[in-house]
């Protein structure tokens, strides 16, 4: 009885893996695209290549572990890929090699993304020592790999040499063609074709179709640049990361620690960017000006996403220090004291011109106590849609709040100078404004009043006056984190919201407090 049940099982898991390969199997086509070329496959190659494929899927779990792996670093690697001119296709070939596996190992000694050995890694400029191997980080190997590609391709005229150059050398690419694909643009594949350039089409049949499409939740590979020396405990904190998921995501760095200089850094973010609702806007003729909306900004989305920016996390308490907290989760650092830019950047350990450059920094200015500045360069695009101007705000302070580049906040909005900003204009931080259109406004909230109104009406004062009672002036008094303690369970102790905590203490939106923090609480 027993035999049977479990020859009956594995009959329906045999029938399960069945089925399924059957419903997502794709199919090799007689032609297809690649690169430039037109590629035509004969029915023989088609079978053999088609054998591949069905490899790829024999085991569905693997495939899916596999898949979510490929589209976590695909963007990266189609991003450095078109930076360097090389067709899209060939990010096909970096699953062939080592199936995004950063630290994969080959036989013959070659390590990393793309597969390279160390002398090889050396000549298209990645370093390779005993702090740092280029070679496990996804951006500069990728980088390698396609002034590799494009080397070879400008000698041989032809992506599919090329791409067989990348496992045999470029002499023996030259030797193995000699002159016969020399600017052809139709390829015919057969029997007798190399065998690394079927396995490759394998690859691109079999993941295609799978580009952006996860088989578990959706994730994206963060990337923040970061200054050395700091080790990955610290730079955890900071990112409100595990120091384990940090090492595992930078194996390009050795022992857990990032040496002198300025790097790329890694981390998983589950899901997308959040994007916000942008203010609705209302349906007009075009020779019409826009009406002014009534809507009150303390309830607009709009008002609600300039309010929470900048996005302060990390380790608050050391927040001018550099590596120790994220701004708009970009390098950043707190200015402590009013100086120059020159004398800042030299006590964050930045040249002066850097800083300048990463902040957009006006002519003139100075750096400002209790102001956030940037250590990285900005984004070309904000984290959310739209900002209601306020008054007093110029293009350089939206800039700063964003964490957007200055020349792509004007460009969005083809606004050039400060004198165009009108409050309650509604600017774009993330979609390039339509030629022509006009930049929606929506009316602010009136200022809520500090003092009583004047009275026109002349009021006589009494000779005697009693004395004013002064307003009771909030006592500051200092909390010390614990181990186990939460901001809400510190916040219900002194009968105050974790909005007031938090904004006290500039603290981020991540939430994060560490044992022996000291925390400012103000009370009346």
């Amino acid at each position: 009885m027993k035999s049977r049940l479990i020859s009956f099982l594995f009959f329906l898991s045999f029938l399960f893996v069945a089925l399924w390969a059957e419903a997502q199997i794709p199919q090799v086509p007689s032609q297809l695209e690649f690169a430039d070329l037109t590629v035509r496959i004969n029915p023989q190659a088609q079978r053999e290549i088609q054998l591949d494929v069905d490899a790829l899927y024999r085991n569905p779990t693997y495939f899916k572990v596999k898949q979510d792996r490929v589209n976590l670093f695909m963007p990266i690697v189609e991003r450095e890929l078109r930076k360097q001119g090389v067709p899209d296709d060939l990010k096909y070939l970096v699953i062939q090699e080592s199936g995004l596996i950063s630290d994969a190992v080959s036989t013959s000694n070659a390590v990393g993304f793309w597969q390279f050995k160390q002398g090889t890694a050396e000549e298209v400029g990645l370093r390779v020592d005993n702090q740092v191997d280029e070679r496990k980080n996804i951006i500069t190997s990728t980088q390698g790999a396609a002034l590799y590609l494009k080397k070879h391709n400008n000698v041989l005229d032809n992506w599919m040499a090329a791409l067989v150059s990348y496992q045999m050398g470029l002499g023996g690419a030259k030797a193995y063609f000699g002159n016969q694909l020399t600017g052809k643009k139709t390829i015919e594949v057969d029997r007798n074709t190399h065998w690394y350039f079927k396995k490759f089409l394998a690859h691109k049949v079999a993941y295609q179709t799978q580009i952006g499409v996860f088989a578990s939740s959706p994730q994206r590979l963060a990337e923040v640049q970061i200054q050395g020396p700091v080790s990955m405990a610290t730079l955890a904190k900071r990112f409100g990361v595990s120091e384990a998921h940090l090492i595992e995501y930078n194996k390009w760095a050795h022992h857990g620690k990032v040496p002198a200089g300025t790097f790329t850094l890694f981390y998983i973010k589950e899901g997308n960017l959040p994007i916000e609702p942008a203010v609705q806007k209302t349906e007009e003729k075009p020779s019409q000006t826009r009406p002014t909306q009534a809507t009150n900004t303390k309830a607009s989305p709009a008002y609600k996403q300039a309010n929470s920016y900048p996005r302060i996390s990390g380790n608050t308490t050391k927040a001018s220090q550099p590596n120790q907290i994220t701004v708009n989760d970009l390098s950043g650092v707190q200015a402590s004291n009013s100086m120059s830019p020159s004398k800042f950047a030299d006590e964050i350990g930045m040249k002066e011109k850097k800083f300048i450059k990463v902040n957009d920094f006006p002519e003139g200015e100075k750096v400002e106590t209790g102001k956030y500045y940037y250590t990285e360069k900005k984004k070309s695009s904000a984290d959310v849609e739209t900002h209601v101007v306020q008054p007093g705000e110029d293009l350089w302070s939206i800039s700063q709040k964003y964490g957007i580049r200055l020349a792509s906040l004007k460009s969005k909005n083809r606004i050039r100078k400060d004198s165009e900003l009108k409050p309650g204009m509604v600017l774009n931080l993330r979609e390039p404004r339509k030629r022509g259109e006009e930049i929606p406004v929506v009316q602010l909230a009136a200022p809520e009043p500090t003092v009583k109104p004047v009275i026109s009406e002349p009021v006589v004062i009494p000779v005697k006056e009693e004395p004013k009672v002064q307003p009771t002036q909030p006592s500051t008094i200092y909390h010390t984190v614990s181990q186990g303690e939460t901001l809400f369970a510190i916040s219900r102790k002194y009968g105050i919201t974790v909005d007031e905590l938090k904004r006290w203490n500039n603290i981020g939106s991540q939430n994060i407090i560490t044992i022996g923090q000291k925390l400012v609480i103000l009370k009346q």
